[in-house]
């Protein structure tokens, strides 16, 4: 039988979809108490997806500024929404990394790798809502248009990256640079339109 749907989402009722669900699919987000339902991504996504965690992991780790992590986890930086980012960085807390979801109350990068089932939503409403509560970095990847676009919480319109993204979380470490030619060449192949250019 199915569960009827609640008038209102809370935190609650998408964590008990998520318990019943057999697989990680569909993904179930909680945003400003609009219940999100996306479905498995593509291949090149995926693709893209551990690219992109396997370089972030790399600085995370040596630079002992957080965790990296990718979907699934319960984000809830307001207490009441519940997101699941492609890629996300938890700061360490007093010296030491989280212990439970709970403990998770900012992020220093979001990463969302755009599905076309996610490609407004990701712009939209998940992009206002980190910026909302502070997030410094949000990076869509465009993998049709071969950009990576770049909001941070005052930013009214984000910066469009071609070629190459710097992230530095520290002033006091060197930033990661992400040659973005050579990811999207990797994750596309050299048949892509835009990799002769």
């Amino acid at each position: 039988m199915a569960m009827p749907a609640p008038t209102t989402w809370t935190r609650d009722h998408v964590l008990d979809l998520m318990e019943h669900s057999p697989t990680h699919w569909p993904r179930y987000e909680l945003v400003d108490g609009e219940l999100l339902v996306t479905p498995a991504p593509r291949l090149a996504h995926q693709h893209a997806h551990s690219v992109l965690l396997g370089l972030i992991i790399g600085y995370v780790n040596a630079h002992r500024i957080g965790l990296a992590m990718s979907a699934p986890g319960d984000i809830s930086l307001d207490g009441k929404s519940l997101l699941q980012p492609d890629i996300f960085v938890v700061p360490w807390i007093s010296g030491r990394r989280p212990r439970d979801w709970e403990d998770v109350k900012s992020l220093l990068l979001v990463v969302e790798v755009l599905s076309p089932s996610t490609r407004q939503l990701d712009r939209g409403l998940r992009k206002r809502f980190y910026q909302r509560h502070g997030v410094p970095e949000f990076w869509t990847v465009d993998l049709d248009s071969q950009i990576v676009e770049r909001s941070r919480p005052v930013d009214r319109s984000p910066e469009v990256v071609r070629d190459e993204i710097l992230w530095q979380p520290e002033a006091s470490i060197p930033a990661l640079r992400i040659d973005l030619r050579a990811l999207f060449l990797e994750v596309l192949g050299p048949d892509s339109p835009d990799s002769a250019q």
